[in-house]
């Protein structure tokens, strides 16, 4: 077991990181860490004395005045120092730096000066060191204003509010599992060199074409309630961004039903991708799932009998509960990192349709058990 610690880990990258981990990586055991424990030195030592590895990743990005950027950010390298060297630990550490340290501004060197003493320490310590130079890093549940463009595209767009575009340029991104599975594979190196790896680009994409499809998605997806075409794995990763934003209150979609003197039709979907279709019968007081997916796009719709579909995002203690009736048929989208489970809650047989945008692959099934 490699037994790895995660500085940051309740911001975007960190929570996305530790989240990874715990699904995919047996080998890895995970150490606790609070950002209190910064000021805390005994706990901090603690922290540090535990790992095999540590990933730091706490920094700020933006604050009104630039000093305090560079104040915080060099000073929690700092501290985290002096914590392994009063505790006599030696672990590797892994550091994400930017593409701005080259640049005049006190971000960019917070982030240059925190690489310098981090290999300063890695040199006479005979430890291991990686920075990773990142680019633009995007994907779900990003703080709007602060991590990325697209989370606040997201955010403004799902809100009725209208995003604006300040230079249109094309931009380099990574999203940001793309990012965490270079850091768990760079965790696994078991070695003692310093290093510095610039991370190129995953997808290049100017702003307003980014804009153009986020809008698509809102029309297709969020008003007309069709699963828009995603071209390729950048279409796919955008619009599970774009999902990510759309708040709880509206996971519950009514279906139109249309009735005449035959019966009832109601149309379960409609999607511009291909994927695969299926349907359960479910006994009373009888629960299916408790389980989440980290890529893919599923959909729930009950046609008979009453039903309670819970969700909890991964990570959090909240659940979200819907009730859902045959006789007023409606369905609920399961998003990313969300465990979900569906109970038959009614006297007689559950029919629930499902319909999830890739074949079942037992190699990949992208399907990870976890109680809701």
């Amino acid at each position: 077991m490699i037994k790895v610690g995660i500085t940051g880990n309740k911001g975007f990258i960190g929570s996305y990181l530790y989240n990874w981990l715990r699904t995919k990586n047996e080998s890895i055991e995970l150490i606790t860490f609070d950002k209190d424990f910064f000021g805390n030195p005994n706990r901090l030592k603690e922290f540090v004395n535990q790992c095999d590895v540590i990933v730091h990743l706490a920094a700020m990005n933006r604050h009104p005045d630039p000093q305090v950027i560079y104040d915080t950010n060099v000073g929690l390298v700092r501290t985290l120092l002096i914590a392994c060297e009063t505790s006599e630990s030696n672990p590797k550490i892994i550091f994400s730096s930017s593409s701005q340290e080259d640049r005049d501004n006190l971000y960019g060197r917070s982030k240059k000066e925190g690489r310098e003493l981090f290999e300063d320490f890695a040199e006479k310590n005979g430890s291991g060191f990686t920075s990773f130079t990142i680019p633009n890093v995007f994907g779900p549940f990003g703080k709007p204003n602060y991590n990325s463009f697209i989370a606040t595209f997201c955010h403004k767009i799902v809100h009725d509010e209208t995003p604006e575009v300040f230079q249109d340029a094309e931009v380099g991104l990574i999203y940001v599992q793309e990012l965490v599975e270079i850091i768990e594979n760079e965790i696994s190196i078991s070695d003692k060199t310093i290093k510095t790896l610039a991370l190129q680009p995953t997808t290049y994409v100017k702003v307003t074409e980014v804009l153009k499809k986020l809008l698509y998605y809102k029309q297709i997806y969020l008003l007309d309630g069709q699963v828009p075409q995603m071209e390729g794995l950048f279409g796919l990763q955008l619009f599970n961004t774009f999902r990510s934003y759309i708040p709880s209150s509206e996971f519950l979609r009514k279906f139109t039903c249309h009735t005449d003197s035959r019966g009832a039709f109601v149309e379960v979907m409609r999607a511009g991708v291909s994927g695969q279709s299926s349907f359960s019968t479910t006994h009373p007081g009888i629960t299916r799932g408790n389980h989440y997916h980290t890529r893919k796009v599923e959909r729930f719709a009950v046609i008979k009998g009453k039903a309670l579909i819970q969700l909890r995002k991964v990570g959090t203690n909240e659940v979200f509960e819907y009730h859902l009736d045959g006789e007023d048929p409606a369905y609920v989208d399961m998003p990313i990192w969300f465990t979900h489970n569906i109970k038959n809650i009614g006297d007689g047989e559950l029919i629930t349709l499902f319909w999830i945008n890739e074949p079942y692959n037992p190699a990949d099934p992208d399907t990870y058990f976890e109680v809701v």
